[in-house]
């Protein structure tokens, strides 16, 4: 059956309601896009959103959707997949929602190797609630809650799933559309954890107090900083700051926790039929 574009969109919601250069929307028709050329049913796919810009994406989608509260997107995304398996799910979520008020699901999501595809439209702040700073932010940057400079360190967002134990990741940019379409493909087509990050932009708040120009030059400066993580590799350490690798960072097979949870219930079954 050939599915169309148009049927995982809501037609009455277009168009969206994001600030004019936001990335988020690029990310929501590239989502369509994957989900229309991988075939899956609509009655099959589960978007799960948490509280923020990026946020209100599942009110774009004609897929079931759960709209949780801020940072319960993953524990939400969890919750559906440990007790319907043939379910494709996505957790779709703001740096905020996914690193800051929900670091800690982010990181035990990956631990568990939870089947579900987290898709992060990173654009570095609390967008929806007036730019303040996020556990993404670069240091030294301003925002409305950081007016002479975030004293923080920030989070590498892909690095922080490898170590957490996440088996599929990559970073992608609103720039490079046919590679986040690839990329995001490769993640719902793996069975486990998988985890991209799209480095986005936020003119409104982000780009306009750190005087980085409008839509146009934020992502041909992220056009710019971004490369293959081979070259990233190569660059002398003093030249690496600003700059970030994109593609596939990281691919390992494992077992999901769905298929080692049937293992373990198997087992105690077995106990009890010779006890």
């Amino acid at each position: 059956m050939i599915v169309a574009v148009t049927d995982y969109l809501r037609q009455d919601k277009l168009p969206h309601l994001w600030c004019g250069g936001c990335s988020h929307g690029v990310v929501v028709g590239a989502v369509a896009r994957v989900l229309a050329g991988l075939g899956i049913p609509v009655d099959k796919t589960v978007i799960t959103t948490g509280i923020g810009c990026f946020g209100k994406a599942d009110d774009y989608f004609a897929t079931h959707a759960l709209h949780g509260t801020h940072g319960r997107a993953l524990a939400f995304a969890s919750g559906v997949k440990a007790v319907s398996d043939d379910l494709t799910v996505l957790a779709l979520m703001g740096d905020g929602d996914a690193a800051t008020i929900g670091g800690n699901h982010l990181i035990h999501a990956a631990r568990r190797n939870m089947d579900i595809t987290a898709i992060v439209s990173n654009n570095n702040n609390y967008g929806m609630t007036g730019g303040q700073y996020s556990a993404t932010t670069p240091s030294g940057k301003k925002t409305s809650t950081s007016r002479y400079g975030n004293p923080e360190t920030d989070f590498d967002l892909c690095s922080l799933v490898v170590g957490a134990g996440g088996g599929f990741v990559a970073r992608t940019t609103p720039f490079h559309v046919r590679a986040m379409e690839k990329l995001i493909a490769e993640a719902i087509s793996y069975r486990g954890f998988s985890f991209v990050e799209v480095v986005s932009c936020c003119p409104t708040y982000y780009g306009r107090y750190n005087r980085e120009g409008g839509a146009v030059a934020m992502v041909a400066s992220i056009k710019e900083r971004a490369m293959s993580k081979e070259k990233f590799n190569l660059l002398p350490l003093e030249a690496k700051p600003g700059y970030f690798p994109m593609g596939k960072l990281h691919l390992e097979e494992k077992i999901d926790f769905n298929t080692r949870y049937r293992e373990v219930q198997q087992k105690a079954q077995d106990s009890h039929r010779e006890s």
